[in-house]
């Protein structure tokens, strides 16, 4: 609220400054003691009025300006005919620039916007907002890029309730911003058809990989040229499966990607944010062949009430002004402190807490997936009391036995 307040006033501030330079140069011209005339000052207005705003309301400034040039000002009439004259030659001239350059920019603002709009229409078919809710669980995603004017770069998650589970990708791609976006296409539309084709989380695994190398080749053949093949070795990408099962059981693969956070409410100090790592990640996507056998890890079961946070290194690696690096466990442990624990309000509190401690200026991408077990809780086992049995069968009950007898009917 603050921000926005702040910048309504710069916008009034830079609308009005011109006004204002008028207003100050004539109340210069009529009370200075010593005779020196200001008037010509007034040619500055236009070209003050196109730097602020860059509107076409400069043309009404500047022959406002040209009308006050040719009034004497003050009883005196200090500012003589050519003067006033020269003044308003040069109001003129510098109002036709200002009136051209004004309408260029617009035209070029307007141009801006429309290819803004394109791009963010694109990038959000590219990672497509999260559903609220899969399956019993309860979803919310973020992302901060590193390169200004883009809305993502070169982290991708995606979440997908398939016939095997709901499962769940998060990678990041070397290098960040608009050149990266290319590889997050190719692997987010492999993962889209291979989580719900195999079996498997290997065999996504693997159909992720034929992607990014299929992709690096036909990139590299379009940027050698005809006729020649340049191959990028140190292109990359680190990439974290997930399977969640309908008992909470979490399984995993990990290429060279940072292991997640469980936000749990139980255990001594209260609610808290602990780091998963069941074992050593696979090297990053596109460095080495993936091998043979490809088991995955099994992680600790999710039990209802408890919050996954998968993140991208962009968090981890983060620094203030002091090179001081961005608690992130402590931040998570913060959110799980709250009383609601909702995913969307943890990935909102970690993005406002990052871009406090990095002062607004994120030096990488940035992609954030929180999911929480929202699934009932499995009851109790039954009591060990017997059910009622069949009429003629014995039955042994707290020590004793007794022969049920069917129901009798009513003595007439």
């Amino acid at each position: 609220m603050i921000r926005e307040r702040a910048l309504q006033w710069r916008r009034a501030l830079v609308v009005a400054l011109p006004g204002l330079w008028v207003l100050g140069v004539v109340c210069w011209e009529l009370l200075s003691p010593l005779g020196t005339q200001f008037v010509q000052l007034l040619a500055a207005t236009p070209a003050i009025a196109c730097a602020g705003s860059g509107r076409r309301q400069c043309v009404v400034l500047g022959g406002a300006c040209a009308l006050f040039a040719l009034v004497p000002l003050g009883s005196t009439g200090r500012a003589d005919d050519a003067t006033r004259l020269g003044t308003c030659c040069a109001i003129l001239a510098v109002l036709g620039a200002a009136y051209l350059t004004s309408g260029r920019g617009r035209r070029l603002a307007q141009e801006l916007e429309h290819v803004r709009a394109a791009a963010a229409a694109a990038q959000r078919a590219l990672l497509r907002p999260l559903p609220p809710r899969l399956e019993g669980l309860a979803l919310a995603g973020g992302h901060l890029s590193a390169s200004r004017g883009a809305l993502v770069g070169g982290d991708l998650y995606e979440a997908l309730a398939t016939p095997h589970g709901v499962r769940v990708v998060m990678g990041d791609v070397r290098g960040h911003g608009l050149p990266a976006l290319g590889t997050v296409a190719a692997l987010l539309g492999s993962f889209r058809e291979a989580a719900h084709d195999e079996p498997e989380l290997p065999g996504v695994l693997r159909r992720l990989e034929r992607a990014l190398q299929r992709h690096l080749r036909e990139r590299a053949r379009a940027d050698a040229g005809p006729g020649r093949e340049r191959c990028d070795a140190e292109e990359f990408v680190t990439v974290l499966l997930l399977e969640v099962g309908e008992d909470g059981e979490i399984t995993a693969l990990n290429c060279g990607h940072p292991w997640p956070h469980r936000l749990t409410g139980t255990g001594h100090g209260g609610p808290r944010a602990v780091a998963v790592a069941p074992g050593d990640p696979l090297p990053p996507l596109g460095m080495f062949p993936l091998p043979a056998e490809l088991p995955p890890l099994t992680l600790d079961r999710l039990r209802p009430g408890d919050t996954l946070v998968l993140h991208t290194d962009g968090a981890e690696d983060a620094r203030d002004a002091a090179g001081a690096f961005f608690p992130l466990t402590g931040v998570l442990t913060e959110a799980a402190r709250r009383p609601l624990l909702a995913p969307a309000a943890v990935v909102e509190h970690v993005q406002d807490a990052l871009l406090r401690h990095t002062g607004g200026r994120v030096g990488d991408d940035f992609a954030l997936l929180a999911l929480r077990n929202d699934r009932p809780r499995v009851p109790a086992e039954a009591s060990t009391a017997p059910s009622p049995a069949a009429p003629g069968i014995e039955v042994t009950y707290g020590g004793g036995s007794f022969t049920p007898r069917a129901k009798q009917p009513p003595l007439r």
